[in-house]
């Protein structure tokens, strides 16, 4: 079963009706039950990394998810914050996070550009992955940006006045700065291609 994580600060209403477009069938978790089973985990992201954080913990969500992604490996997705909070630690309001993988997440200069980042934005994928090798345009709402410490990590790249990191993946791992559920057709078949992994990509 596909799940969706619903937590206060995100954005599972909208995967949720992008999913159902695709013809796969998905419910939301809300409590550590509803994700010992999953097949697929995702996690949108609006808001804050340290809100985020703050409703995983009240939800008892974040122990249940470290068995399901690091170790029983179900395919997980992160969506924008989902992406953020996946790393150790987020200069925004000074969020220790997750630290599924190595590095931190910064503020964009806001000398030089404005603050958040707002519309679409050609990505480039510089890993081959089971799925998202075709480079395209996509929907952003960022202030924020990760900073993999790893090079090995890095799936996706942007530009916004330099180059910052546009996704991720790491073994069953995914996650993407985007929103790919606001991407369009573009944003659509990379969900697509996540949720058929385990048919074969």
């Amino acid at each position: 079963m596909i799940k969706i994580i619903d937590y206060k600060a995100g954005n599972a209403p909208s995967v949720l009706h992008a999913i159902t477009r695709l013809g796969h069938e998905a419910s939301f978790a809300r409590n550590s039950g509803d994700i010992e089973n999953a097949s697929y985990i995702i996690l949108p992201g609006v808001g804050s990394a340290k809100a985020t954080m703050e409703s995983l913990r009240e939800m008892g969500l974040i122990e249940v998810l470290e068995n399901a992604v690091l170790k029983k490996k179900v395919p997980f997705l992160g969506i924008c914050v989902g992406l953020q909070i996946l790393f150790e630690h987020s200069e925004e309001e000074d969020t220790d996070c997750l630290g599924w993988l190595k590095g931190k997440v910064v503020k964009f200069d806001v000398s030089k550009v404005r603050v958040p980042q707002m519309g679409w934005n050609q990505v480039r994928f510089v890993k081959k992955a089971p799925f998202g090798s075709s480079d395209d345009f996509f929907y952003f709402v960022n202030s924020y940006h990760a900073k993999p410490e790893h090079e090995s990590d890095l799936w996706g790249t942007a530009d916004y006045n330099g180059k910052f990191t546009a996704a991720v993946n790491r073994e069953n791992i995914y996650a993407t700065q985007f929103h790919i559920e606001k991407s369009g057709s573009a944003g659509l078949a990379l969900l697509n291609g996540f949720l058929n992994l385990r048919k074969g990509g």
